[in-house]
């Protein structure tokens, strides 16, 4: 379809002939990455493809590994009913092994950590790797899969030989300031594994809520998970005084938190739990007054937004306290590393404290900073005895950095930079990177409420972690990346879903792919419609791009072809011309539209995309002028 239309006159503006085209092609035979996400490290290209029937064998040599039996129950909740058999004690004689796929853990050779490699032949898939290797390339091998038919699909010819660029691709969640299920805490992980995350930072303790059972502390959750009210907006500016008047509550029980860790585990994803000390900590001093450095003082549970001036007060009744609740943390959550915040903690309480001025003169500690490193110091001790590593966010650098800790650096790159160079590990998480997936997805006023910032996702997938800044020995101390979502904003897993998809497919390849294999257009254009369009299949929430070409913008001339490709596969464009917001009353667009606008004329070409599913779009407006 090619459509002319001549605009009658309107108003006027200065002549230039702008052609407006993008262009778009979705099909896994141009696609150099044949649909996969993050790009693989290596992808060779075959003829032809092999064809999933219910015949083909699934062929295993480990069948009690995890990853082959998440393989095994993925293929019957997805309606293939094909027959799994040990390679081992398999009768070769009985069955053809031409249509199979065999997963093989025990091969001769060896791969970078979790690595992969993935053989797919017209008569044979084979995926070889071990641990996380083997699930990442089951991963790929789904992700590589077409099909309509129940129990059938096909799957391109290629070699692929894979590994993750950065051993730590993170993905954080606040469950602190709004709080989510457990059904949803495994959802998302399932996000992340399917995209090779390996570590879930759960945000579970701040100023307006502590979300984890302590046994010996109940008054945490008894009082502490509670808050009296919410502050309805910004926490700033406009209407300050407006609450709902609404209780809100939540935390996870002990047995709770270890059924999500072994769901996470199957999934190869570490869990990595933030306990925040010695700021953001009103919700545990509303429940145990005597952390503070005032225990005389009435304290409630945060109902809005911001920092408390009310930190955990450096007493030996704290640390005995934080002892006790880091010993219940590291029994239930078998990772590596504990997170102990270390953020934003304003120093007045201390000042004012006769007790921290002593303490200080006794330590021979300079200023309240200097204070903070020691307290930081005294935690790390701990942890490290039970043999665990700390991380905390980059003011731990402040005063003084604990010996073994790992720094998330997230106020910009300066953070990370300053760890590496004193020789520890650090994880990058710039808010200034586009990694902070609370900031909004585009400047337009149809954006949702935020924190407010500005993170689309080509801002996302255009971060490198590693600073120019350092050398190369520093730089192998940049062990990973990852994104953060907090949640001030965010009060339903709808909307945590529509902050962190599609950004999380961008971070995911920041993390996996080498710098030179990333390519946005091919990622954006050829590979996320296809992806965006199975989550639309699923009931996932996700924001709807719009579609290619059609940005909000103002041209200027005469004469216009716009062309215009929707970013969710079979999804359709509506548009408008008469001012008005489109909907899917209005006209479906087809194909290229032409326009000639008459000297000192105008036009409004509105825009918005629909999935199948029904989900939108922001509305887009291109303005042509002449």
């Amino acid at each position: 379809m090619n459509t002319t239309i001549q605009i009658p006159n309107y108003k006027f503006r200065i002549p230039i002939i702008i052609l407006l085209f993008l262009a778009f092609t979705s099909t896994a035979q141009s696609d150099p990455n044949l649909g996969i996400i993050p790009a693989p490290v290596s992808v060779n290209k075959g003829k032809g493809e092999f064809r999933l029937t219910p015949e083909t064998l699934i062929l295993v040599d480990s069948p009690s590994n995890k990853a082959i039996h998440f393989f095994t129950e993925y293929l019957k909740k997805a309606g293939y009913i094909n027959t799994v058999l040990d390679v081992n004690t398999v009768d070769k004689k009985k069955y053809s092994l031409k249509n199979s796929i065999t997963l093989s853990l025990n091969f001769k050779g060896d791969l970078p950590a979790e690595g992969y490699r993935l053989s797919v032949t017209e008569n044979q898939v084979i995926i070889e790797g071990r641990g996380a290797g083997m699930f990442y390339g089951i991963q790929s091998l789904i992700q590589m899969m077409h099909g309509t038919n129940p129990g059938y699909a096909a799957i391109p010819c290629a070699t692929i030989k894979d590994y993750p660029r950065f051993s730590y691709r993170g993905m954080h969640l606040d469950v602190a300031r709004h709080f989510y299920d457990t059904a949803f805490v495994k959802k998302y992980i399932d996000m992340l594994a399917a995209y090779k995350i390996n570590s879930f930072h759960w945000h579970l303790t701040d100023d307006q809520g502590w979300r984890i059972e302590i046994r010996k502390y109940p008054k945490l959750t008894e009082v502490g998970s509670k808050r009296a009210q919410t502050k309805i907006g910004r926490a700033t500016g406009g209407d300050s005084t407006s609450y709902d008047n609404m209780p809100y509550e939540g935390f996870y029980t002990q047995d709770q938190i270890a059924d999500v860790i072994r769901y996470a585990s199957d999934r190869y994803v570490q869990i990595i739990p933030e306990i925040e000390m010695p700021g953001h900590s009103l919700a545990a001093i509303t429940a145990y007054p005597e952390l503070s450095c005032d225990p005389s003082k009435t304290y409630k549970v945060g109902e809005t937004w911001g920092v408390s001036n009310d930190v955990l007060c450096p007493t030996n009744e704290t640390f005995k306290m934080l002892d006790d609740i880091l010993l219940e943390v590291m029994e239930l959550f078998p990772g590596k590393y504990i997170h102990i915040g270390g953020d934003e903690c304003p120093k007045i309480a201390w000042k004012k404290s006769e007790f921290c001025r002593s303490l200080m003169s006794e330590q021979n500690i300079n200023d309240e900073n200097g204070l903070q490193s020691w307290f930081i110091g005294k935690i790390e001790k701990y942890v490290n005895s039970q043999g665990r590593n700390i991380i905390g966010w980059d003011e731990i650098l402040e005063g003084g950095l604990a010996p073994n800790a790992t720094v998330m650096s997230w106020r910009g790159d300066k953070g990370g930079i300053a760890a590496a160079q004193l020789g520890h590990d650090v994880i990058m998480t710039p808010g200034s990177g586009g990694l902070y997936f609370d900031h909004a997805q585009s400047k337009s006023p149809q954006e949702p409420l935020s924190i407010g910032g500005y993170a689309p996702l080509e801002k996302t997938y255009a971060y490198n972690p590693v600073p120019s800044a350092l050398n190369a020995e520093q730089a192998k101390h940049v062990i990973g990346v990852q994104a953060n979502v907090w949640t001030e904003y965010i009060t339903t897993t709808a909307k945590v879903e529509y902050a962190v998809l599609p950004r999380l497919m961008a971070l995911a390849e920041v993390g996996w792919t080498p710098a030179n294999g990333k390519d946005f257009t091919n990622f954006s254009q050829q590979r996320l419609p296809r992806h965006l369009a199975r989550l639309d299949a699923t009931g996932t929430n996700f924001r709807v791009p719009v579609a290619y070409g059609a940005e909000d913008t103002t041209l200027s001339g005469s004469h216009f072809t716009i062309k215009l490709t929707p970013a969710v596969e079979g999804a359709k464009i509506y548009y408008t011309l008469d001012g008005y917001a489109p909907r899917e009353t209005d006209q479906e667009y087809k194909g290229p539209m032409e326009f000639t606008i008459p000297e000192h004329g105008s036009l409004h070409f509105k825009t918005i995309t629909i999935t199948a599913a029904g989900r939108r779009s922001n509305v887009s407006d291109i303005k042509m002028e002449n």
